[in-house]
């Protein structure tokens, strides 16, 4: 059966996918809205707040939310982005009805304690610690502030730092919780072993009556690539590196050509730069390129782990790939980047709680649901034009973000990459 979508009287939009021949669904709630609704007064408040909701709600304390789960057979889980906070259930059908019970309190009854708050602050401090002492972690947030700025959200860590979460309260995380989780920025979506009509009966009875915000959040900002290079000296044994284009956002129609960019580039043992960097010049034991998107933004980045020594050289050869692929790509290439992205599509699909996840995502940015034989045909209608064309756009300003992170000697390789691309 195709997934069919029915709206609430309210706006909560609710996703019934069943599959076939599974025995355990997925369920998640997703809402539009996270780290970049924020102010830099309240950075890190979104992910403050998804950690706060597992502390009570409802009627049932931290224990009995995750206790009720587990002794159905399921799993409970949640993650904040950028764009969208998402609260996630795997079980098996007869668990549907507490799954979305608890995804409900966690929603929209969640106590708040003040004392839960304060303790929870400490985890969190400890979570931004861990992160800070991991340099394949600490590099992307500080590329991310280098490629969009420290005054912008997308510019700004998710888990926010220290002087931002310190003087949230209980009052004013609830307000913030209140203007951001509102019922037109909510998904219920259900994927597996679903029974259409019991689903939509729950989601009616648990969210039914969810009064829109008396004071919704804005639209957040819009964004725009800036670039720059940065380096931080540390006493590592590897430099880390990573480079960021402008990109195309998620609703842009060059979206797909960009993947097949990012995977002809570095998707896979294949990809150009694993092939050059790694086992044609051994400037690296992890090198990779990726496309990251936004409603309205996008990047290409490249990331690699390198000795101190051979920084520089792989950043020139990085710049240099990425202006040779821009110029041109070969046919084979491009079969193998379609192949590649068409199968992370399908195998994806196997998966209930990413056809769960994946339906939400599509909701929002589109207002509809795509077949995965549509999204299979977008990537094939990808031609070497318009492969050219992303890659025109990705270096029409020669402007990039590089960002170090590494022994020091090593922090020459962001001006040598910025150098050869500008010269490329």
């Amino acid at each position: 059966m195709a997934p069919r979508v029915h709206t609430l009287r309210n706006g909560v939009r609710v996703v019934a996918d069943p599959m076939d021949g599974l025995q355990s669904c997925a369920l998640s709630v997703v809402i539009r809205g996270g780290a970049r609704w924020e102010t830099e007064a309240t950075s890190g408040w979104s992910h403050m707040l998804e950690h706060m909701v597992f502390k009570g709600a409802g009627s049932r304390s931290a224990r009995d939310i995750v206790e009720a789960v587990e002794s159905e057979g399921g799993h409970i889980n949640a993650a904040t982005g950028y764009e969208r906070t998402s609260f996630q259930v795997r079980c098996l059908p007869d668990g549907l009805p507490l799954a979305v019970e608890i995804l409900a309190d966690l929603v929209r009854r969640p106590t708040l304690d003040a004392e839960d708050l304060a303790r929870e602050k400490e985890v969190i401090l400890q979570e931004i610690a861990e992160a800070a002492d991991a340099p394949d972690d600490r590099v992307f947030d500080l590329a991310q502030r280098q490629a969009f700025g420290g005054d912008h959200p997308l510019g700004r860590p998710i888990l926010g730092e220290e002087p931002t979460l310190a003087p949230a309260t209980r009052d004013t995380l609830a307000a913030f919780h209140a203007s951001l989780y509102a019922p037109e920025r909510l998904i219920v979506s259900a994927a597996g072993a679903v029974d259409e009509g019991a689903l939509l009966a729950l989601a009616e009875a648990a969210f039914g009556d969810m009064p829109a915000s008396s004071s919704a959040a804005a639209e957040p900002p819009a964004a725009s690539f800036r670039g720059g290079a940065y380096t931080e000296a540390r006493r590592l044994e590897q430099a880390h590196l990573v480079f960021l284009l402008p990109g195309v956002s998620a609703r842009d129609p060059d979206y797909f050509a960009q993947r097949l960019f990012a995977e002809v580039l570095g998707g896979g043992m294949s990809s150009r730069l694993f092939q050059k960097a790694r086992e044609e010049q051994g400037l690296a034991y992890a090198i990779d390129a990726y496309a990251e998107t936004y409603e309205d933004v996008g990047a290409v980045g490249i990331y690699a782990g390198t000795a101190a020594r051979n920084a520089a050289p792989a950043a020139r050869l990085v710049a240099a790939e990425i202006a040779a692929l821009a110029a041109e790509v070969t046919p084979a290439e491009l079969a193998r980047a379609k192949a590649q992205v068409k199968a992370a599509l399908f195998m994806g699909r196997e998966s209930p709680l990413n056809r769960a996840e994946q339906a939400a995502g599509q909701l929002i940015l589109f207002d509809r649901l795509f077949t995965p034989e549509g999204l299979a045909a977008e990537i094939e209608a990808v031609d070497a034009a318009g492969f050219k064309r992303v890659g025109e756009r990705l270096l029409g300003g020669r402007l990039s973000a590089a960002t170090v992170l590494g022994p020091a000697k090593a922090g020459a390789a962001a001006e040598a990459f910025r150098g050869a691309l500008a010269a490329a």
